[in-house]
């Protein structure tokens, strides 16, 4: 798919590409629009699967739901939804791991993910591989907060790791449940290369680039090649 061509105009990490003129009412409004109607079309049969995966997530112990403060266009925060995956003290083993094995943490320092993650619940485990834990982000998408398709929304945290690397493009957009890099080897790309992603698909932004990279995340789910 074009979307994922690389050279060295659409991931340059310093330079700000003019978005393309054809692209332009869709930027301004059309987005918006789609991100709406797919909402209205997709609430009836995904919110029956939001409330079973809720109640396996609640059986395995703890909240169903996972809520977080995350950046989004233009630097706003917003709350962030998320299927709860991991175990509730998560925050503090992650913190432990990366004292006690330096490998962990620069694992954790560069990719921003762990590939083999201990903090991840036995449900967990299938909601991540399927990116059914990323359903509650409906509601994200319906407040404005973010789009279907955008870059990965990131932690308060990550902003400065995201700003060094150059990165402006995120600013531009509102965050989506899936992207280039949601459907692109995620746990296996550095926080770098999300960053060009970012920029790539800012410069490409349209209504087809948005269907195919929708249609890219049903095979990501089929195949369950989440992280």
């Amino acid at each position: 798919m074009s979307i994922l061509s690389k050279n060295s105009n659409d991931l340059s990490k310093g330079a700000r590409p003019v978005p393309p003129q054809s692209g332009f009412f869709y930027r301004k409004g059309g987005k918006r629009a789609f991100d709406l109607l797919l909402a209205a079309a997709m609430i009836p049969f995904l919110l029956p699967v939001i409330l079973v995966l809720a109640l396996l997530v609640r059986l395995d112990g703890g909240p169903a739901f996972y809520m977080q403060r995350r950046v989004g266009r233009n630097g706003k925060l917003f709350q962030f939804y998320k299927l709860r995956s991991m175990r509730q003290n998560a925050d503090e083993l992650l913190e432990r791991l990366c004292r006690e094995d330096p490998e962990v943490a620069e694992e954790w320092l560069k990719y921003q993910k762990l590939r083999h993650d201990p903090r991840i619940t036995k449900v967990g485990q299938f909601i991540r591989a399927t990116s059914l834990d990323e359903l509650p982000q409906l509601l994200n998408v319906i407040k404005g907060d973010m789009s279907f398709v955008g870059p990965r929304p990131f932690m308060t945290s990550q902003q400065m790791l995201y700003e060094a690397a150059n990165g402006w493009a995120y600013f531009e957009m509102r965050p989506g449940i899936t992207g280039v890099w949601q459907i692109s080897g995620r746990g296996e790309t550095s926080f770098t290369d999300r960053v060009r992603y970012d920029h790539l698909y800012y410069r490409r932004l349209s209504l087809r680039t948005d269907i195919a990279l929708i249609a890219r995340t049903a095979g990501v789910v089929l195949k369950q090649t989440g992280h």
